[in-house]
């Protein structure tokens, strides 16, 4: 068992240096990834209220504590770039923390 995963790294380590060498042509694809928007503390406010949602419920929603909210909220701190991309998310989509079983509302 020893020896198979040894020729594996052998035959990894073979590729990379045929790669390096320009021997062997790979597969590559360029992405484009947008950054996150910011949010002051009157859109987050305003995005917590379009959801109908108090704060400690937004909390959970997004994973951080009462406070964190508290913080975004008042302009003592802003969002992380995770926090700005679930919102960017909920602006495009209000329906997605539902549909993503995130929130379920009786």
């Amino acid at each position: 068992m020893a020896e198979r995963a040894y020729d594996k790294i052998m035959r990894g380590l073979k590729e990379i240096r045929a790669y390096q060498d320009g021997e062997l042509k790979v597969r590559t694809r360029t992405l484009k990834i947008e950054p996150t928007r910011t949010y002051s503390a009157k859109k987050v406010k305003s995005l917590r209220q379009g959801l109908r949602l108090p704060q400690t419920a937004f909390a959970s929603v997004c994973g951080v504590s009462n406070k964190t909210v508290e913080a975004w909220e008042s302009g003592r701190n802003t969002p992380n770039g995770s926090a700005r991309r679930l919102f960017e998310l909920i602006e495009k989509d209000p329906t997605v923390l539902q549909r993503g079983g995130i929130l379920s509302r009786p």
